[in-house]
């Protein structure tokens, strides 16, 4: 299964190559937090760590881009974004940039101004409201037990939005 979905991300990413003329923004919820249990309403832990399972997907992930040519990692000021980003920004030998979880406006111009893809790596609230601020006008929504989402989001004139899942 695990390969399986290796092969399908592989594919949608190789399909989206001739559009990353244009760069690819790749954004994600962070991985699970080691204070969630699944189906039980989330804990208010104020900044938890990943948990075992938000630890290997983290690395999942690290696994997935790390041919993307990502050139900068975006997260916010909390451990489990910054936990999720860590396997890839160190196999990329990049340094993520912290941009406060408050800051839409400042990370999106950020974003605009890239040079070469990027990820982001933000909330289960945030991750939407980035889409939307980049110009998709299609609604997205990330549920609370919701650790898998992928999105790839071409910037241009007129942005294209891909959602894949990753485990």
């Amino acid at each position: 299964m695990l390969t399986r979905t290796f092969a399908v991300a592989a594919l949608a990413i190789a399909l989206a190559v001739p559009a990353m003329a244009q760069p690819t923004v790749f954004l994600v919820r962070h991985a699970e937090r080691a204070d969630a249990s699944p189906g039980a309403p989330p804990a208010m832990a104020t900044d938890p760590d990943l948990s075992a399972a938000g630890r290997a997907r983290a690395e999942s992930l690290a696994t997935l881009l790390k041919d993307a040519k990502i050139t900068a990692i975006f997260t916010t000021e909390f451990k489990r974004t910054q936990q999720t980003a860590a396997p890839l920004a160190k196999a990329l030998g990049l340094t993520p940039t912290v941009v406060s979880s408050k800051s839409e406006a400042d990370l999106v111009k950020r974003l605009r101004a890239a040079k070469g893809n990027v990820l982001v790596v933000g909330h289960s609230n945030t991750v939407p409201e980035i889409i939307k601020a980049l110009g998709v006008t299609t609604p997205v929504s990330i549920g609370d037990d919701d650790f898998d989402n992928l999105f790839l989001l071409t910037q241009g004139a007129s942005p294209t939005l891909l959602r894949l899942h990753y485990r």
